[in-house]
């Protein structure tokens, strides 16, 4: 069966690898045999074929899969041969408090992940896909979904009324856009692009900043939400945004920090924090129990993921690269 392994080291988009490799065959008890379908493209699967993490070499990247039941082993009640289903980016995360080996064992990264034909896994690696879905569609929730909703409901409690910011159109953001829309809450959404800002508008965000016009945007959100602040803040760029988004926020509000997008470390005010009583929470996508939650939300309120763009599983490098230029709204899917 075909895949794609990271190259020599340092890894590179240029030295990924189609290859053959062994089909993993029959599963064994508590099993499942999965065709994969779709995966989608997550900042985080950049990183590992870019070499920024320090992942194994030949390493199979994406933690996102989605596809067909072939084959169950013995003692698999909850599947089906022709089940849709998709992945969790946790294997050993179900329920609780994650598990230490948790975030050493994420497929794409700490072990072999989806950008291959096939695969045998426990069913607690997998959950069904929403109704109605696709492949490429269920393959989008693993990661931007699921962050998403734990930033949005997990994490926080958004509820009609609130305000939510969102900051870009990557998939975290837009599900992040959609599912607060779909409690009831109102957006404020930012992107440098005016193109990307109508989408977002069509999308039903209620108030729009392009931060290259609009600098300190953080003011500007205080002066549209008449002084308060929003409720929640979606903090996909980290570091260069994090002192903007504590201004835009109210007073003891919450901030999810998710993403890196402009660095990996940076100076905070700590006194802002302090005064407006903010709680700053790191995370990092979510568990089993979280994912099956969200899955009845979305099949609640009829969330459809906005996918801008889809390449063959052989032009995988391609579709890095057109992540690199910025140039697409929503996930990029991979058809396997």
């Amino acid at each position: 069966m075909k895949a794609v392994r990271t190259g020599s080291a340092p890894s590179s988009l240029d030295t990924l690898e189609l290859f053959e490799m062994d089909d993993p065959g029959a599963p064994r008890a508590g099993e499942i045999r999965v065709a994969l379908k779709a995966s989608s493209l997550n900042y985080h699967d950049y990183a590992v074929v870019k070499g920024m993490l320090p992942t194994e070499q030949g390493r199979i990247p994406m933690s996102d899969g989605a596809g067909i039941v072939e084959a169950i082993g013995e003692g698999v009640a909850d599947y089906n041969v022709g089940d849709l289903v998709l992945s969790t980016f946790f294997p050993d995360w179900l329920d609780g408090t994650p598990p230490g080996s948790a975030f050493k064992r994420v497929p794409g990264d700490g072990i072999d992940g989806y950008a291959r034909e096939i695969v045998v896994a426990p069913t607690t690696w997998f959950t069904h896909a929403p109704k109605g879905y696709d492949a490429a569609q269920a393959a989008t929730l693993t990661c931007a979904g699921l962050t998403a909703w734990r930033a949005l409901f997990v994490d926080n409690a958004i509820k009609p009324g609130d305000t939510v910011l969102v900051q870009g159109t990557g998939g975290v953001s837009i599900f992040a856009l959609q599912m607060a829309k779909a409690a009831g809450a109102n957006v404020i959404a930012t992107s440098s692009s005016g193109e990307k800002l109508e989408r977002l508008n069509d999308l039903g965000a209620d108030q729009l900043i392009n931060y290259k016009e609009v600098e300190a945007w953080g003011a500007k959100v205080l002066e549209l939400t008449g002084g308060a602040g929003v409720d929640c803040v979606v903090e996909i760029g980290g570091a260069g945004t994090l002192d903007q988004s504590m201004m835009a926020t109210r007073v003891g509000g919450h901030i999810a920090l998710i993403g890196v997008l402009t660095g990996f470390a940076g100076p905070v005010q700590t006194a802002l924090l302090m005064a407006k009583n903010l709680r700053v929470q790191g995370l990092t996508v979510g568990s089993r129990k979280q994912q099956l939650d969200m899955i009845a939300g979305i099949e609640a309120n009829g969330i459809v993921p906005v996918i801008s763009d889809k390449f063959a599983l052989a032009d995988l490098a391609d579709a890095f690269r057109h992540q690199e230029s910025g140039k697409h709204f929503g996930k990029i899917a991979v058809d396997i």
